[in-house]
């Protein structure tokens, strides 16, 4: 039991800090425009360089392991993530910062997935339930914490700091996991024939894809001949990565077959959609406070904070419910607790008060325990562990996929819809509309002895703020829907009964 207990520590630190690092940067970042004196799109491929070289590497996180040993992998992942850490906050200029963001990103692609691995594989099968609680809470705290640790750092103490603070934790990291973790004898090293047109066809296409995600909406979607390139790129290169992998590998870098296995298969869409729901409210929410609300960074902090304390004690409750129960039940009762949430912020309105945001994200905060802990254990149940470490990679880079689909939805919806509706509105601010000109007399008279505002600039910045929170009430509508709907994959997911001499069973 304390052995275990080591793993679990030893493989969540890692798993944290990395989380941590793809939110930490995105309130720093006016920070670091600023002090490189680069302009907003150069800035942004601060967090583009790291998402996109993540991305490529998590998919070969199982293969990779089998190539050095795991132990080793892991050690190496954690060595690469700590230095690159030093190297970005002692960066000279942009450009340097962005090469050594890439390195970064190459050393944490592996942390989520293996770290998953290590932890399941240090559980019976009948206590999976526990162990994704655990790994839940990390996976789902540091994107809360992120934006609020990241703000109060730049703001009280220079923006290298973000990156500094890796390093204690990444040389204590190493330490335990050399200590700590040990690989099982059916995962020695294997001398295996290096896949490289896998490798290739796999880089193309989910780089190009993390880039038209992260920059689709900035750069127009598809009016942008470069969206348009970068699109045709990776829907090519997935395809015949497909192809590759399941026709001609040898070694394939990426178990593909793992898919024919129905629970995962269907529990790795429920977790997309999941990650939809989470990344794009978290999105919205700090975007609507802030910019509509007229919250400080602090206050949209605070909204976040009791979610963070919802989490923490819903996670052990969901995984015991995991264990004892049909991991179905709990889970159709976090999909739908998801989808409430994200309905009850369709309902924002700009008259609102503190406690109207908070108790929404509580919501969604117990939900995301009730969906994650019992949907992992739901998703690997007929995995066998000497393939753990190939079915983890894909979960993460599917996740990591669904949280910038997410993004990029969300974004896309408010930017699009707020325009439609500013549009729609202006329509009723014409000289024979009688309401109008009769509050517009009222607010000349009343400007004119307390601002040099004029009454028309104060009501059409009141239109622009009254577009953008019907805009923003419609992506929360959409992600409610989209979220509800994962209820129906419940019909095509088999209950596991675990059986503690390890074995499997199943029943519908």
């Amino acid at each position: 039991m304390m052995k275990r207990f080591w793993i679990v520590l030893t493989v969540m630190l890692p798993t944290f800090i990395e989380i941590l690092d793809t939110t930490i940067n995105n309130v720093a970042l006016r920070h670091i425009q600023g002090d490189m004196s680069a302009g907003t799109d150069e800035s942004t491929w601060v967090i583009t360089s790291y998402l996109v070289a993540n991305a490529v590497v998590i998919p070969m996180a199982g293969w990779l392991s089998r190539v050095f040993g795991r132990k080793n992998y892991l050690i190496f992942s954690i060595g690469l993530f700590t230095f690159a850490s030093f190297l970005c906050g002692i960066s000279w200029n942009l450009s340097s910062l962005i090469f050594f963001r890439i390195l970064q990103g190459i050393g944490g692609g592996g942390l989520q997935p293996i770290s998953q691995s290590v932890l399941l594989e240090s559980f019976p099968k009948h206590q999976y339930g526990k162990a994704m609680a655990i790994y839940g809470m990390g996976i789902i705290l540091a994107p809360i914490f992120g934006p609020m640790i990241g703000g109060w750092i730049a703001d009280n103490f220079s923006w290298r700091w973000i990156y500094y603070i890796n390093i204690p934790i990444g040389v204590l990291s190493i330490l335990m996991t050399y200590l700590v973790i040990e690989d099982p004898p059916y995962l020695k090293r294997e001398k295996l024939k290096i896949d490289y047109p896998g490798i290739i066809l796999l880089s193309f296409g989910i780089g190009c894809l993390q880039i038209v995600l992260d920059k689709g909406e900035r750069e127009d979607w598809f009016d942008s001949n470069f969206i348009v390139t970068l699109s045709i790129v990776s829907i090519v290169s997935l395809i015949c990565f497909v192809w590759w992998e399941l026709k001609k590998a040898e070694h394939p870098v990426v178990n593909l077959k793992l898919f024919k296995d129905k629970n995962f298969f269907f529990g790795n869409m429920v977790m997309f959609f999941t990650f939809v729901n989470l990344f794009g409210s978290i999105i919205l929410l700090p975007l609507y406070l802030q910019n509509l609300m007229g919250y400080t960074a602090f206050l949209a902090g605070l909204v976040l904070g009791p979610a963070g304390l919802v989490q923490l004690l819903a996670f052990p409750i969901s995984g015991k419910i995991a264990d004892r129960l049909n991991p179905k039940i709990p889970l159709a009762f976090g999909i739908l607790m998801c989808a409430y949430s994200t309905y009850l912020m369709s309902l924002f309105n700009l008259q609102a008060d503190f406690w109207s945001f908070v108790y929404p994200r509580a919501v969604l905060a117990l939900g995301m325990a009730f969906v994650i802990t019992p949907l992992a254990v739901l998703t690997v149940a007929y995995v066998p562990k000497e393939k753990m470490q190939d079915a983890t990679p894909l979960s993460a880079v599917i996740r990591n996929i669904g949280g910038s689909v997410g993004t990029a939805i969300v974004t896309t919806i408010v930017s699009q819809r707020s325009q439609f509706h500013q549009f729609r509105l202006v329509e009723n601010l014409t000289p024979y509309d009688i309401s109008y000109q009769l509050a517009l007399d009222k607010l000349n008279e009343y400007l004119s002895v307390r601002s040099f505002l004029s009454p028309e600039a104060v009501i059409y910045r009141e239109l622009i703020r009254q577009a953008n929170s019907i805009a923003f009430n419609e992506a929360f509508w959409i992600l409610s829907v989209a979220m509800i709907s994962m209820l129906l994959t419940l019909l095509f997911l088999k209950r596991p009964i675990f059986k503690k001499g390890g074995a499997t069973d199943a029943i519908h």
